[in-house]
């Protein structure tokens, strides 16, 4: 297991884990966004830094830095530091990503039905998580 600290953030990859690598930092990354732990123009590490620290390839960082950019979270350009955006600097989200969205969602809810998981614990859970997300 590899990882970084960065503001009392700590980001992981574990390399025996069946998740993609890049996909590991997107996930941690979104995370503390969505709880506000990254504010507006904080800046990130640059791709070579935390690729090294993490001790995974560069192309897996920028992969996961282009992911959390097409989603609207940063803004990474070429020469600059990579830098968390405003809310107000958030794209507009297609019907496409709704789409994509909804049907992430509905394979999580039909693992966890799968999973043995109540209709009403799913619920739950969803709501919980939800509201425990800050805005």
């Amino acid at each position: 297991m590899y990882s970084v600290q960065m503001k009392d953030l700590a980001i992981q990859v574990d390399p025996a884990s069946t998740v993609p690598a890049y996909r590991q930092i997107v996930d941690q990354f979104r995370h503390y966004l969505v709880e506000g732990e990254l504010a507006p123009d904080d800046p990130l590490p640059g791709v070579r830094r935390l690729a090294m620290d993490l001790g995974v390839h560069f192309n897996t960082v920028a992969e996961a830095y282009r992911a959390l950019a097409q989603e609207g979270w940063l803004e990474v350009s070429q020469g600059k530091q990579v830098r968390v955006l405003r809310r107000s600097e958030f794209p507009l989200q297609s019907k496409e990503v709704e789409i994509a969205f909804r049907q992430k969602l509905r394979m999580l809810i039909a693992e966890m039905r799968g999973s043995g998981l109540s209709v009403k614990t799913v619920g739950r859970e969803l709501r919980a998580a939800a509201e425990g997300m800050r805005s």
